[in-house]
């Protein structure tokens, strides 16, 4: 006798050997005991989670003699020539290989008649979003006034590309990925039952790289216990059969990226590849572990949202120190744009090497992201009392130069003497330096709410962190009233995303929960040529340097 592929063999028979589907599942099982039958459903979702096989048990389920809670008895007369495949009351059309106006012209002119067995004639249209748009014209007909013992279930894995109008004639499932904790317990049960000896690590692997579809996992486990038949089925089996690249190795190759290593990421790519690793698969696997790595910094619950041991957790949350989510966020979005690129790519290694060269080397890009982390480099230079290398500020925007070398938790956040404005020349400078700052009084108040909130504004920027410490590098603090300052931002992108009133109460409460101070914050943008050296001092200070008294009439004109 011939072998039976796994995902064949072990077909659900009956709604109850159905998982990962409870909604659905529960939902027909109560349409069939009520009598509340519809006459067209549209079964949508990822391949492999159960569309094919829940249609051919609701269509037994419709027609068999003596149904159980819903579901088919699996003895009947009936029950056994449908799943024998022998009956004509249910018919399977595949869309893709009948996707023709006469495909459906035939089913129009088979449905005039009444099943010869059971209650209903049942037609499975599977893939349906294939078929041609005369052939939807043509099913639309029938969908609109179909006989009382016609029922059409059709099934796609492309919901978008179905016509508005079939869509609104049809009682829509849409089928969930199944989980991995799922996925991994319906293997062990086959595999107990199959006689199959796999380590469970090895299990939930393959229920991993799956993607949430079991006929997928069915598949690999088939795949995997052919090669090591009679033998006990390893997790380093499952990886060496699927090129795949165990954690240990991932975390190895982020403590490199993060220790801008670029020659110790190419040889352990290279390493990857003598040993005929599959590289599309680990470009997925190590997005896939930043982001976990990412959950582990931004969640408190990461037992519930990571599907990992306690050791595992345990070393994920040591390698997410070495780098913030800032950081994270840039190294995931190279990935994901490598992931799209290397699909079709015939030098998938050269782009991957390419990629590694971008994480450890962000001053060979020029976008946001990596401006942010070089910035994040010489904060934490300074503050480890390490000398900056004032070529790497050289290339940088001179206001963002001028906040790395200012941010240190006691300066204002940019030295004045050495920013030249937007649209400012070299000649224009140079009159800047050569002409001295204005002075302006402020009463005492205002001017000691300022002089805090200068002092302390790199501080107050680092620990807000987010959105707040990336677009408030090239800001300064102004006065503009009692209990009130306003940021200045040098870019205008900044200042869109700065101005916004969520920010502005994020800055408020910050300052009030901190420093004890009800102070009000506004914003604008700092105009073309606009010095920002101005000095400011409070009537005191300037009653003390002339030695005079100061009398201020009141304007009578």
């Amino acid at each position: 006798m011939s072998y039976t592929a796994l995902y064949r063999k072990w077909r659900p028979a009956g709604f109850a050997d159905v998982k990962g589907q409870d909604h659905i599942v529960q939902t027909l099982k109560n349409q069939i005991t009520s009598g509340r039958i519809g006459h067209a459903y549209l079964f949508c979702g990822t391949r492999g989670t159960g569309k094919t096989s829940i249609a051919k048990i609701f269509a037994r389920a419709v027609n068999c003699e003596e149904p159980v809670d819903g579901s088919p008895c699996g003895h009947c007369r009936i029950c056994k020539n449908i799943a024998a495949g022998s009956s004509l009351n249910v018919v399977e059309i595949d869309a893709a290989s009948n996707n023709g106006v006469e495909n459906i012209r035939d089913i129009r002119e088979q449905v005039q008649y009444p099943p010869t067995e059971g209650r209903y004639r049942v037609y499975i249209i599977d893939e349906v979003h294939m078929l041609s748009t005369g052939a939807f014209n043509a099913l639309l007909k029938t969908l609109e006034e179909p006989p009382s013992y016609v029922i059409f279930i059709l099934a796609t894995t492309e919901v978008h590309k179905i016509p508005v109008t079939v869509l609104s004639r049809c009682q829509r499932y849409d089928f969930k990925r199944i989980t991995v904790a799922t996925i991994t317990d319906r293997l062990a049960e086959l595999s107990r039952a199959e006689n199959i000896q796999v380590e469970e690590k090895a299990l939930g692997y393959i229920a991993r790289a799956a993607d949430g579809a079991m006929r997928d996992a069915l598949s690999l486990l088939d795949q995997c216990v052919a090669f090591h038949f009679g033998e006990l089925l390893t997790y380093d089996h499952v990886l060496d059969i699927l090129g795949a690249v165990d954690t240990k190795i991932f975390s190895k190759m982020f403590r490199s990226v993060t220790g801008q290593n670029t020659t110790d990421c190419i040889y352990q790519l290279e390493e990857l590849v003598i040993q005929g690793r599959e590289l599309g698969q680990f470009v997925t696997d190590f997005i896939w572990y930043m982001r976990n790595l990412l959950l582990t910094q931004t969640t408190d619950s990461g037992e519930a949202v990571l599907d990992m041991s306690a050791e595992n957790r345990k070393a994920l949350e040591e390698d997410a120190k070495l780098a913030d989510g800032e950081t994270l966020m840039r190294y995931i979005r190279v990935f994901s744009e490598l992931s799209n690129q290397i699909r079709y790519a015939s030098q998938k290694r050269v782009l991957i090497e390419l990629a590694f060269i971008k994480l450890t080397k962000p001053q060979m890009e020029h976008n946001y992201d990596s401006i942010i982390e070089r910035l994040n480099k010489i904060e934490e230079q300074l503050e480890e009392g390490i000398p900056v290398n004032p070529a790497a500020l050289s290339r940088m925007d001179p206001m963002q130069a001028g906040m790395a070398a200012g941010e240190d938790g006691s300066s204002a956040g940019v030295d004045a003497a050495s920013v030249r404005t937007p649209g400012s020349s070299s000649q224009g400078a140079a009159s800047y330096e050569a002409t001295p700052p204005a002075s302006v009084t402020l009463p005492k108040g205002q001017l000691e709410d300022l002089q805090m909130i200068r002092n302390e504004w790199g501080k107050i920027i680092r620990n807000l962190g987010g959105v707040i410490r990336s677009s408030f590098r090239d800001t300064i603090v102004e006065p503009s009233g009692d209990s009130c300052l306003t940021v200045v931002f040098a870019n205008i992108d900044n200042y869109e995303i700065g101005r916004r009133p969520t920010i502005m109460g994020e800055l408020e409460e910050y300052v009030k929960e901190t420093y004890n101070k009800e102070i009000y914050f506004k914003t604008r943008l700092l105009g073309t040529g606009e010095r920002i050296d101005t000095v400011y001092v409070s009537d005191d200070e300037l009653k003390n340097h002339i030695h005079m008294d100061i009398t201020i009439e009141d304007d009578i004109g």
